[in-house]
């Protein structure tokens, strides 16, 4: 005699609903979990490769680490190079200084050659040289200033390519977004990888999903947090899980092949999502079950 798993849906539906009692269950599907698929984020040799099949792995723990000494070489360069720029930026303002200071002089001395020259203690010559002097300073302090805006800007581009190169040095370092299982693993040490390549995938198998299917005249019975009772055949056991109703779709769509609903071969049916714990990992993706709507005692 075959088990109650190697059973197609419609006659697993008949031992669910033998072993439930007389009432048939609401709706049939089967179980899935939120699969989060991993990818690389910087290109580069795979150095550290740790995600195992099935391995439990805690949220935020490192999985893999990809090559980034490139990006660490480039890193020093500009750091160098930023090192240059705020050496020419002192440079530039101790030159200023001085400028400042003789320009304080120059403009001292243009006043008081204005008053000696307003007594004609002092010829035309000599306060045009005093303005000239004034002019040739003022004009020395505005081209070092926008020398000087110049080497600011260039250290905002510099700071901002460092932060970029901080930021992809970091993104080498993959860690896990969640905690869960690992369920496939598509890299290995010492493979290339480029941005937005799948390296693992992973989720939480301590709360799965089931997705059933409910014809239109159920459809009303389904609300968003709504508590349900969840069955599904665990060895040669009915076991009933306590389930909370997560999803439920706004449009129709034709029965899926495998499913079937409380009506048989529905023509158009609605999905709904239900959250089920199962912190003791009986349940597995792909397993079927089915929902009544009594909540589980």
């Amino acid at each position: 005699m075959r088990s109650a798993l190697q059973m197609p849906i419609p006659a697993i539906a008949l031992v669910l609903a033998a072993c439930g009692g007389d009432v048939a269950p609401d709706a049939y599907g089967n179980f899935e979990a939120d699969e989060v698929v991993v990818a690389a984020q910087v290109a580069g040799p795979v150095l550290r490769f740790d995600a195992l099949e099935g391995q439990t792995i805690a949220a935020g723990a490192l999985v893999a680490v990809v090559d980034t000494i490139p990006l660490a070489i480039e890193r020093r360069q500009l750091l160098a190079q930023r090192e240059v720029l705020r050496a020419r930026r002192n440079e530039l303002r101790a030159q200023a200084q001085s400028v400042e200071s003789q320009l304080e002089i120059a403009l001292r001395s243009r006043e008081r050659t204005q008053r000696l020259r307003a007594g004609d203690a002092a010829t035309t010559q000599q306060l045009d040289a005093a303005e000239r002097e004034v002019r040739v300073l003022e004009s020395q302090r505005d081209a070092l200033v926008a020398a000087d805006g110049s080497v600011v800007a260039e250290l905002t581009a510099l700071d901002a390519r460092v932060s970029g190169l901080d930021d992809r040095i970091a993104r080498a370092q993959v860690r896990a977004p969640i905690a869960g299982t690992v369920l496939a693993t598509y890299a290995r040490v010492g493979e290339s990888v480029q941005p937005g390549q799948a390296l693992f995938t992973i989720a939480d198998l301590a709360t799965l999903t089931l997705r059933a299917y409910v014809t239109g005249d159920q459809l009303g019975s389904f609300r968003l947090g709504q508590a349900v009772t969840v069955h599904s055949t665990i060895g040669d056991s009915l076991v009933a899980f306590a389930g909370e109703v997560a999803w439920v779709s706004s449009r129709a769509e034709f029965t899926p092949t495998p499913i079937q609903t409380r009506n048989e071969r529905a023509d158009l049916v609605y999905a709904v999502k239900v959250r089920v714990r199962d912190p003791d990992g009986r349940l597995k993706i792909g397993m079927p079950g089915d929902l009544s709507l009594a909540a589980a005692p």
